[in-house]
């Protein structure tokens, strides 16, 4: 049976998917060095294990997280990354790399200031998942349904899929929020890999010129 959508939250959202062994992180640039601003209007565009879908990101909507999100994107950050999280009509969540690189526990705790809600959680939009107020990082996730109890809980969208949403809603749920988080965090992609091997994830992530 369903959890509460309260559960699920609590679950999921609170910050703490190739069939392939994941690639060293040692390129990805550490946090220190990814701290451009992003410009007001850009796009990203995702090419997954299912396809692509492209993320147009509004900084006026939520400015430190579009910052951090350009960052992510431009560092190559999300390549390799699993959607472990996938929940029809809820979310889908990515953003955890793989572990063993002194670079990537750099990451995990290098927290982003919050951001006024300016715009709904409604179908498409993308939010970082958090543990409380102050503690965004890498993880983001996308609505699948108008996800409207989430304003009132701080979660801030900065950008929409604007192209690629059937991709989206077709990459792997049938693992729901079984993956564990502090396991992917401890032992990467190899745990999701042996464990879930069904998992859909991000080839590339870049810039749309």
């Amino acid at each position: 049976m369903m959890r509460s959508f309260s559960a699920l939250l609590l679950l999921g959202l609170m910050a703490g998917g190739c069939k392939s062994t994941p690639e060293s992180s040692s390129k990805v640039s550490g946090p220190e060095q990814a701290t451009e601003q992003a410009p007001n209007l850009f796009k990203a565009r995702f090419t997954t294990s299912k396809g692509d879908f492209v993320v147009e990101v509004h900084r006026d909507w939520a400015p430190h997280g579009a910052d951090r999100f350009y960052n992510l994107v431009k560092i190559g950050f999300f390549d390799e990354a699993r959607f472990f999280r996938v929940m029809k009509g809820f979310v889908v969540q990515w953003g955890i790399h793989a572990d063993g690189d002194p670079v990537m526990s750099r990451w995990r705790n290098a927290n982003i200031p919050d951001d006024p809600v300016k715009q709904s959680n409604v179908k498409g939009t993308l939010a970082f998942a958090m543990g409380g107020p102050g503690t965004r990082s890498t993880q983001v996730f996308a609505s699948y349904g108008d996800n409207v109890k989430l304003d009132a809980m701080g979660f801030a969208p900065f950008g929409k899929i604007v192209q690629g949403m059937d991709v989206a809603e077709s990459l792997y749920a049938g693992y729901g929020q079984t993956p564990e988080q502090p396991r992917i965090q401890r032992e990467g992609n190899s745990y999701l890999a042996r464990e879930f091997p069904e998992l859909d994830y991000v080839k590339k992530a870049t810039l749309v010129p």
